[in-house]
C-alpha cells in the first residue's frame, strides 16, 4: 500500500472547516500561529505542535482547546472534527481498501497523573467489522480495544451502571463476544442505543472522558497532587489508520540505551490496534521493525537537541512507515543517558560546558561509581543500619580479621563483621569486599577505612552480636553461621541474607569528560586521604590534584606493629632505639614509594597521631608480666582524648625526629630522580601553641640532619592540624608557628559536641534527628553553626597573623557536597576525602562555584 504525501512527512497547512464548529478545531502545527499555548492546548498538543515545526513525522490529529473542550461534545463540532482529520489523514473512515477509525484523548496543561484512558477505534461499526478485521488480519486486535472504548463511553456518556457492565462482562469468553454484550447492555439500559455513525460516537466519547475527568475519583487525584479540583483539559483527536498486522502497529521507544546512556533507541513495539492500557506481553524489539530504525533514530536525536533532554516517543507504523504519537523528555531518565547527553550536546555546542556540570549533582556522580543491590522485594533483610560506605557486595562471613584473610586467600569473596574494628583489623579489612560492624558510625574506624578502600560499609547494626567462639553472628533472632552468604548496600545501610545480584558500577567515558569541565569551573582544590603508594595511585586516577592527608600511624601496623610496641614498652634503651631505627628504615621505604607515586604535587604528611591503645597488646598478649605492667600502666579510660598526637610525641621525643628524617631523607632520594613533591609536614592534636613549637623544632633539626648527611636542603611547609576548639580559638597565635592549616573536622566535631563519634551515631544522633533536632549527621555534614563558626573564626584569626597561611580541610566532610559548598564560601584552598570520593567532591566544588557565580549575578542586576 502506498503512503500519501502528508503521512511520509511534515504535515502540510490545513485549515478547519470555516463553519462556527470548525473555528474550535485547531489541527496540529497550528496552535502557535493562532497564538495557544499549553494551557490552551494542553501538554500533548503544545507537544505535537512542536514536533511539526521541528519537521518530524506525526499521526495527523487536532486539538479542542481546553476552554472549548465541552463543544466536542456536540454533534456538530464532531462532524466538523472527523471531517478534519480526514482530510488530514487522507483517508475516510469507512473505507475498507484504506481504512480510518479516530482515536480521542485528553491532555491538561503539564504532564500529571490521573487523566482518563484514551478512547479508540472510534468510528468502528458491526457492519465495517469484517472488512477491518480482513485488513488487520487479527480479530482480538480490533474487538479487544473497541470493547474497551465501549465500556467506557456506556458508563459515562450513556448512563449504563459500571457494576452491571462489571457483572456481564465477567463471564464473556473473547473480545467480540464482549463487544456483542456491550452492544445489548447499552440498547437495554442505555440512553440511547450505540450510534453507528463516526461523528456521534465522537461527540459520546468526549462527553465519556470529560465526564470520568469530572469524577469524584478524578477530582481525589487532583486534590492528591495539589492541582485545582476546576483545571480544564483539552481533547485530541488523531487518526488511526488501521493496515495489516504484518506492517503496522505501535510502540514505544526513548532515545538512549538506559545501560549504557548511549544514543540507541530502546523500546519495543506491538502490532495491531494500539491499546489504552500496555499489552500484557512485552512486544518485539525496535530492531524487527520492517522499515528500520533509521526515521525513528532521526527524530529522536532531533527530540534531543530540541529539548536537550533524553526523550520518549509513542510511535506508529503504517505500511511500514513511521509517526509519532507524542513526545516528551523523560520524566526520570537514567543516569547514564544523562550523563552521556550532557557531554553530548556541549561537545556539539548546543550548551556551554558549565551547563553541562550543572546538569550532574554530586550525588549522581556518586551513584555512577558503586554499585548497588538488584532488589526483587522478596529478600530478607537481616538489620537495617548506618550507611557507612557506598558500593553493594555480597560474600561469606567472616567474623576476624584472620580468617577474612584465609578466606579470601582461596578466592572467597568475604564480607568481614565484627563488634568493631580497630587498626589491627586492617588488613582483614582490605582483604574483604565489605565491612559490617555493630557499632560506630560513619565517622568510625570502620567507615573511614571502608571508604579509603573504596569498599561499602555498613556499622551501628543494633543487635548484632557477635560469637566468634561460636562461628555465629546473630541479628536479633536470626542466627547467621560464619561462611553462609550475606549481601550488603553501604548506601541504604540494609543487609540481606544470602547471595544478591549485584549492578556492575562502572561510569560511562563522559563522565570524566564532564568532570573535567568541572576542574575548569572550580576554585576550591580537592585533595585525597591516602597512606600507600597504591592509594596515591587510585587516588591521582581519580582525579584528586595532590594528597590532603597522609596517615602515618597506618605504616605501624601488621607485622611492623611489634617494632612501635618495642618502642612504646621496652625497658631496655637499647631495645627500644633498635626498634626505633628498624621502624626509621620502615617509614623511609613506605615514603620513597608514596613521594613517587605523588610526582610533583602536594602531599601533606601527618605525624604519628593515634591513641597510644591502638599500639598496646590486649590484655593477656604482652610478652611477659614486665610488660604487661608496663602496658596496663599506660591504658587510659579515654584513649581518644589521651596520650595521642603531639602529646605521645613530646612524652617519647624520638618519634617524631624518627619519623621526620625519614621523611626527608625519602624526599631527597626522590628529588634526585627529578620528581619534587610540594611536602608539607602536619603535627596533630595541637592545643597549646607551646605544643606546636616544641614539635616544631622536632621536625626542623631532623631537616638539619638530613640536610647535613646528603647535602639536600628539602623544601617543606611545616603546619598544623586543627581538630581542638582550642586550637581553633587561639588560631592567631598557633599561625606564628604554622605555615598551614587543615581542619580535622572529625575530632573537631566531636571535641565540640562532646560527641564520641563511635557511639553517638547508633542512638543518640538518630533520636534527635527523629525529634527534629538535628537535620543530618554532624559527621556526615558539617555543622555551620558550631564547629563552622569556629573553623570560621579560625579562618579569620590566621589571615590576620599570616595573610598567605594555605588553609584546607581533612576530615570525611571534605567529600560532602553541602559541607564542601561551606569551605568554598569561607575561601579555603582545598579539601580533602578518601579517594573514592574525589570524583564526588570535584563536582559538588564545581557546583558551589557556579551557585557563587548566579549569586553574584543576581546581586548585580
Amino acid at each position: 500500500m502506498s503512503v500519501t504525501d502528508r503521512e511520509a512527512g511534515p504535515l502540510a497547512p490545513a485549515e478547519a472547516p470555516s463553519g462556527a464548529p470548525g473555528r474550535v478545531l485547531v489541527p496540529f502545527g497550528q496552535g502557535r500561529s493562532r497564538g495557544l499555548d499549553a494551557d490552551e492546548l494542553g501538554a500533548h498538543g503544545a507537544a505535537m505542535d512542536r514536533l511539526v515545526a521541528l519537521g518530524l513525522p506525526v499521526v495527523p490529529g487536532l486539538t479542542v482547546p481546553a476552554g472549548a473542550a465541552a463543544s466536542l461534545c456536540g454533534t456538530d463540532t464532531a462532524e466538523a472534527a472527523v471531517a478534519l482529520v480526514e482530510q488530514l489523514a487522507g483517508r475516510r473512515i469507512g473505507d475498507t481498501a484504506r481504512p480510518l477509525l479516530l482515536r480521542l484523548s485528553a491532555s491538561a496543561p503539564t504532564e500529571i497523573a490521573g487523566l482518563p484512558p484514551d478512547l479508540a477505534c472510534l468510528g468502528a461499526a458491526p457492519a465495517l467489522a469484517d472488512d477491518l478485521c480482513a485488513v488487520i488480519g487479527s480479530e482480538d486486535a480490533l474487538y479487544e480495544v473497541w470493547a474497551g472504548t465501549m465500556r467506557m463511553i456506556a458508563e459515562y456518556a450513556l448512563g449504563v451502571p459500571g457494576a452491571l457492565l462489571d457483572d456481564a462482562l465477567l463471564d464473556a469468553p473473547g473480545p467480540r463476544v464482549r463487544t456483542e454484550v456491550l452492544l445489548s447492555l447499552v440498547a437495554k439500559h442505555g440512553s440511547r442505543p450505540f450510534p453507528d455513525d463516526p461523528a456521534q460516537q465522537l461527540a459520546l466519547a468526549a462527553r465519556a472522558l470529560l465526564g470520568r475527568w469530572d469524577s469524584p475519583r478524578a477530582r481525589r487525584s487532583r486534590r492528591s497532587q495539589r492541582l485545582p479540583a476546576e483545571l480544564a483539559v483539552a481533547l485530541h483527536v488523531q487518526a488511526l489508520r488501521i493496515g495489516p498486522a504484518d506492517r503496522s502497529g505501535y510502540g514505544t521507544a526513548v532515545s538512549r540505551d538506559p545501560e549504557t546512556g548511549r544514543p540507541t533507541p530502546r523500546g519495543s513495539f506491538f502490532r495491531g490496534v494500539r491499546r489504552s492500557a500496555p499489552p500484557p506481553h512485552t512486544g518485539e524489539p525496535l530492531d524487527r521493525l520492517t522499515g528500520g530504525t533509521a526515521l525513528l533514530e532521526h527524530s529522536l536525536l532531533t527530540l534531543e537537541r530540541h529539548l536537550r533532554a533524553p526523550v520518549s516517543v509513542d510511535f506508529e507504523v503504517r505500511d511500514d512507515e513511521i509517526s509519532l504519537l507524542a513526545a516528551s523528555a523523560q520524566p526520570r531518565p537514567p543516569l547514564r543517558a544523562s550523563v552521556c547527553l550532557a557531554a553530548d550536546l556541549a561537545r556539539d555546542g548546543a550548551i556551554a560546558h558549565e551547563e553541562a556540570v550543572r546538569r550532574i549533582t554530586p550525588a549522581q556522580v556518586q551513584e555512577l561509581l558503586h554499585p548497588r543491590l538488584r532488589l526483587t522485594g522478596g529478600e530478607e533483610l537481616l538489620v537495617q543500619a548506618l550507611p557507612a560506605s557506598p558500593g553493594a557486595a555480597t560474600g561469606a562471613v567472616a567474623l576476624s580479621s584472620e580468617r577474612a584473610l584465609e578466606l579470601a586467600a582461596n578466592g572467597t569473596r568475604v564480607v568481614l563483621v565484627a563488634a568493631e574494628t580497630s587498626p589491627a583489623d586492617v588488613p582483614g579489612m582490605l582483604a574483604s569486599v565489605a565491612v559490617l560492624t555493630g557499632s560506630g558510625g560513619i565517622a568510625s574506624h570502620a567507615a573511614v577505612v571502608a571508604r579509603g578502600a573504596g569498599k561499602p560499609a555498613v556499622c551501628g547494626a543494633e543487635g548484632l552480636r557477635v560469637d566468634p567462639a561460636a562461628g555465629t553472628v546473630r541479628f536479633g533472632e536470626r542466627v547467621v553461621r560464619e561462611g553462609d552468604p550475606v549481601s550488603l548496600d553501604g548506601r541504604t545501610g540494609a543487609v540481606y541474607a544470602g547471595t544478591l545480584s549485584v549492578s556492575v558500577a562502572g561510569p560511562p567515558p563522559e563522565l570524566s569528560t564532564l568532570l573535567e569541565w568541572a576542574d575548569d569551573t572550580r576554585r576550591l582544590g580537592v585533595r585525597a586521604n591516602a597512606d600507600t603508594a597504591a592509594e596515591v595511585e587510585t587516588a591521582l586516577a581519580l582525579g584528586a590534584e595532590g594528597v590532603g592527608l597522609c596517615r602515618t600511624e597506618h605504616q605501624f601496623l601488621g607485622e611492623r606493629l611489634p617494632l612501635i610496641r618495642r618502642v612504646l614498652l621496652a625497658a631496655d634503651p637499647a631495645a627500644r632505639d633498635e626498634a626505633l631505627r628498624a621502624l626509621e628504615h620502615a617509614q623511609h621505604e613506605d615514603f620513597t614509594a608514596l613521594l613517587t607515586a605523588v610526582g610533583d604535587r602536594p602531599v601533606t604528611v601527618r605525624l604519628l597521631d593515634a591513641p597510644l591503645h591502638e599500639f598496646l597488646p590486649a590484655p593477656g598478649q604482652a610478652l611477659d608480666a614486665a610488660e604487661e605492667q608496663r602496658a596496663d600502666a599506660l591504658r587510659e579510660a579515654n584513649p581518644m582524648l589521651g596520650l595521642r598526637g603531639v602529646r605521645l610525641a613530646l612524652l617519647h621525643e624520638r618519634l617524631y625526629p624518627a619519623q621526620a628524617e625519614a621523611l626527608f631523607t625519602a624526599w631527597a632520594e626522590v628529588a634526585a630522580t627529578g620528581i619534587r613533591p610540594e611536602l608539607e609536614v602536619m603535627i596533630p592534636l595541637v592545643s597549646l601553641p607551646e605544643e606546636l613549637a616544641a614539635a616544631s623544632a622536632y621536625v626542623r633539626d631532623a631537616a638539619d640532619t638530613v640536610a647535613s648527611r646528603t647535602g639536600v636542603e628539602v623544601p617543606y611547609r611545616l603546619g598544623t592540624m586543627i581538630e581542638t576548639p582550642r586550637a581553633a580559638l587561639l588560631a592567631g597565635e598557633l599561625a606564628e608557628h604554622a605555615e598551614f592549616f587543615s581542619f580535622g573536622t572529625n575530632d573537631l566535631t566531636q571535641l565540640t559536641y562532646g560527641f564520641s563519634r563511635d557511639d553517638v551515631e547508633r542512638q543518640v544522633l538518630a533520636d534527635y534527628q527523629e525529634r527534629g533536632f538535628l537535620t543530618a549527621s554532624p559527621f556526615a555534614r558539617l555543622d555551620p553553626h558550631g564547629v563552622g563558626a569556629l573553623i570560621s573564626l579560625a579562618v579569620d584569626r590566621a589571615r590576620e597573623v599570616r595573610p598567605g597561611i594555605k588553609l584546607g580541610v581533612c576530615g570525611e566532610h571534605g567529600g560532602d557536597p553541602e559541607s564542601i559548598a561551606f569551605c568554598d564560601g569561607l575561601g579555603l584552598d582545598y579539601v580533602s576525602c578518601s579517594a573514592h570520593r574525589v570524583p564526588v567532591a570535584r563536582m559538588a566544588a564545581a557546583h558551589s562555584a557556579l551557585r557563587e557565580r548566579d549569586d553574584d549575578s543576581g546581586s548585580a542586576r
